[in-house]
C-alpha cells in the first residue's frame, strides 16, 4: 500500500513538472517569490529609471520615456467638472532610493490663499500623493501606516502627524514649473513605512524589483472659493464618500515594481 501511494506522489509530481514546462512557467521557489504569479499579472507595474532622474520641472532628456502617462480624471469631490477647468496625467519611475512622479495639470486658475501652508492647505490648489509603502492597507489617519503628502504650489509638503496636527516633510525633493494654465509637476519621493518618526533620521527603505506598494495621486482645485471646488484622483473609489485617501490607505492602488 505505501508503495503504491509512493507511485502515485511521484507520478504526480511528474506530471505537475511537465505541464509546467510545456506552458513555459518557471517553477517556483521559495527564494523566487515576492508577490504570487497571479496577483502581480493583476497589478500596475511602475517602470525602473533607466537614467539618472533630473528633478528640474521638464521633460529634456529620455528618462521618462519608460513611462506611459496615466490620467488623472476620477472626481473625489465636486462631481463632474469641464476639461477646461482641469485636465490631468502622471507617469511614474523608481530606482533603489526614490520613486519618482510627473504630473502634468492644466489648470484654468492657480489658488493659494492660505500663506500658512499648515491650515487649510486641502483647500487652496495642490498636488497630493498618496503613499502605502508596504501595500498594507487600513487606517492612517493619525499614524504612519501610509502618506498623503500635500505639496502646495509653492512646494511646501504637509501631511498630519501622529499627533493629529499637519507637519512639514521634507521626504519629496519637488520642482513645479509653468507654461500658461498647464503645470509640470516633477517629485522625487524617499519611501517610508510604519517605523517613521517624526524629526528623527529615520532611514528610508530601499527599492527593489517586485516591491508592492500601494499608490495614488489627486489634484485639489480651486477656483477663488472658500473651499475646494474639486478634488480629482487617479482612481475608482467605491461608496459615496470617495474623500478617503487621506483616512484609509485601503483605497490605494496596488502596484508593483517592475
Amino acid at each position: 500500500m505505501k508503495s503504491v501511494l509512493l507511485l502515485q506522489s511521484i507520478l504526480s509530481i511528474l506530471l505537475f513538472t511537465i505541464i509546467t514546462y510545456k506552458s513555459g512557467k518557471a517553477i517556483p521557489t521559495r527564494d523566487s517569490i515576492i508577490v504570487p504569479t497571479t496577483q502581480s499579472d493583476s497589478l500596475y507595474r511602475f517602470a525602473k529609471a533607466n537614467d539618472e532622474i533630473r528633478i528640474n520641472g521638464k521633460i529634456d532628456g529620455a528618462e521618462w520615456a519608460d513611462a506611459e502617462w496615466r490620467i488623472m480624471d476620477q472626481a473625489w469631490i465636486g462631481g463632474s467638472y469641464d476639461e477646461d477647468d482641469f485636465s490631468g496625467r502622471y507617469k511614474v519611475l523608481w530606482d533603489e532610493d526614490r520613486l519618482y512622479v510627473l504630473a502634468e495639470i492644466k489648470d484654468d486658475t492657480l489658488v493659494d490663499t492660505h500663506a500658512d501652508g499648515l491650515v487649510q492647505y486641502w483647500d487652496d490648489d495642490c498636488l497630493e500623493v498618496f503613499i502605502d509603502a508596504d501595500a498594507s492597507g487600513g487606517n492612517h489617519q493619525y499614524n504612519y501606516n501610509a502618506f498623503a503628502y500635500h505639496i502646495a504650489l509653492d512646494l511646501k509638503v504637509t501631511d498630519i502627524g501622529i499627533d493629529s496636527i499637519p507637519h512639514y516633510y521634507q521626504h519629496i525633493e519637488s520642482v513645479r514649473s509653468q507654461d500658461g494654465n498647464t503645470s509640470l509637476w516633477e517629485l522625487a519621493i524617499s519611501l517610508y513605512d510604519d517605523n517613521y518618526v517624526l524629526d528623527d533620521k529615520t532611514t528610508p527603505i530601499r527599492l527593489t524589483e517586485g516591491h508592492l506598494m500601494g499608490f495614488a495621486i489627486a489634484y485639489c482645485d480651486n477656483d477663488y472659493s472658500e473651499e475646494r471646488e474639486h478634488f480629482i484622483g487617479s482612481i475608482p473609489v467605491d461608496g459615496e464618500d470617495k474623500n478617503r485617501g487621506w483616512i484609509d490607505a485601503g483605497i490605494f492602488e496596488k502596484v508593483i515594481l517592475k
